[in-house]
């Protein structure tokens, strides 16, 4: 069972996307800040950025931090020098979700209007862009072998395109209302949707279990140790067994969250950090 290791109180706005470096996390917030956290003791660190746009989403990899906008603004900022090394404007519209792929040596944005970009991490080079036509791209995932690509977009529909060639494989309707989350695990997909329900695939598309998981929108969702965790626009986490029964509850009755959760990491096997609309993040870890 989880329970609440550390909560962090200092930003100034909605907190949207976390990333964790191996030994910082980092927060991206709707007061435009970008800023580094102590997992120990809470503390800020040296490290924060101040962008002219809110930041959506933000991940790091290979000592690089990247940050997309809320105007389709992509930063790449590097770690150790602390110091932008690119910025890019090939996206038009707000960028949700960013992911790496560290097999093909990718990292992938998706945006508000259905356009996925590919670019190579070593030369941050585009390698390509594509229109999607599927509205917004709220997530992007990988299969476990890293051969895939999965997006979960705003028409409903789980997408998926090799790595490789970035082919489109397969895309069908995951969710009546929109896709807001995916997630690969042993050799099956899960999805959160718009309508509150998580849904779980076979590897070859074909619907396993459906559950209606919360009262809105599933935002995140991880893999954790053996469990799976869901972070929803309901204000709620919850751990569930990989066949989706549920362990427990995280809400505002145990310390959580008092407003949407917007997302979600692992830190390690045992502790997890969320964040949400009312400001705050929590580290949670097993008893």
């Amino acid at each position: 069972m989880f329970r609440k290791k550390l909560e962090i109180r200092e930003h100034a706005g909605a907190i949207y996307s976390l990333a964790f470096d191996g030994q910082f996390v980092y927060s991206a917030s709707a007061d435009h800040y970008v800023t580094r956290w102590n997992i120990e003791t809470g503390i800020q660190d040296k490290f924060a950025i101040r962008f002219d746009k809110p930041v959506y989403t933000i991940h790091t990899e290979k000592s690089r931090l990247f940050a997309g906008c809320n105007n389709g603004d992509l930063h790449v900022f590097d770690l150790q020098s602390r110091q932008e090394v690119k910025f890019f404007t090939q996206h038009r519209a707000a960028i949700f979700s960013v992911c790496v792929n560290s097999r093909m040596n990718h990292f992938y944005a998706g945006d508000a209007e259905g356009n996925l970009s590919i670019w190579d991490i070593d030369t941050l080079k585009l390698l390509s862009f594509l229109p999607l036509g599927c509205g917004k791209i709220r997530d992007i995932g990988l299969s476990e072998s890293n051969e895939h690509i999965l997006i979960a977009a705003a028409n409903g529909q789980l997408i998926l395109l090799e790595s490789n060639t970035i082919n489109e494989v397969d895309r069908f309707l995951a969710h009546n209302e929109a896709c807001t989350s995916v997630l690969s695990f042993d050799d099956q997909v899960l999805t959160g949707g718009k309508d509150a329900y998580l849904r779980l695939w076979s590897s070859g598309g074909e619907k396993i279990k459906a559950i209606p998981a919360h009262l809105f929108a599933v935002y995140r969702l991880i893999d954790m140790n053996g469990s799976l965790i869901s972070a929803s626009r309901d204000k709620t986490i919850k751990v569930w067994t990989k066949n989706l029964e549920l362990i427990q509850r995280l809400d505002a009755e145990s310390g959580g969250h008092s407003h949407s959760v917007n997302d979600i990491i692992s830190i390690s096997k045992d502790a997890f950090v969320s964040c949400s609309d009312d400001r705050r993040i929590i580290i949670w870890e097993t008893n």
